[in-house]
């Protein structure tokens, strides 16, 4: 587990505050600690560099980041979703692979 002054210290130049920034937003969410700060899991470091590149790489203005990860969490769970349906698919019957594949293809004519 990471803290924010070490999470802060993976980027060039992100400073502490704004990263506590990002947490009081909401748009990190790190589990609390026991000295009553935050550790960051890999996922939230993962996420730290999604919101960093965002926000320096594509200038995406403060204001739209709420929208911006919404729809990119909303992406990310309908990913999951059509991989578990993949994964249900494929365990079932070959006449029913078919028969389901054979409506996809219709419904997305």
């Amino acid at each position: 587990m990471n803290s924010l002054e070490t999470v802060a210290l993976l980027f060039e130049d992100l400073a502490t505050g704004e990263l506590a920034g990002w947490v009081a937003q909401r748009w990190i969410q790190p589990e609390p600690d026991a000295s009553g700060g935050w550790s960051f899991r890999d996922i939230d470091i993962a996420r730290t560099r999604l919101i960093y590149d965002l926000r320096r790489e594509m200038a995406t203005p403060e204001e739209t980041m709420p929208i911006v990860l919404s729809l990119l969490d909303q992406i990310y769970e309908l990913r999951c979703m059509v991989d578990g349906f993949g994964q249900v698919l494929a365990e079932q019957p070959a006449a029913v692979q078919e028969a389901i594949q054979t409506g996809l293809a219709r419904a997305t004519r």
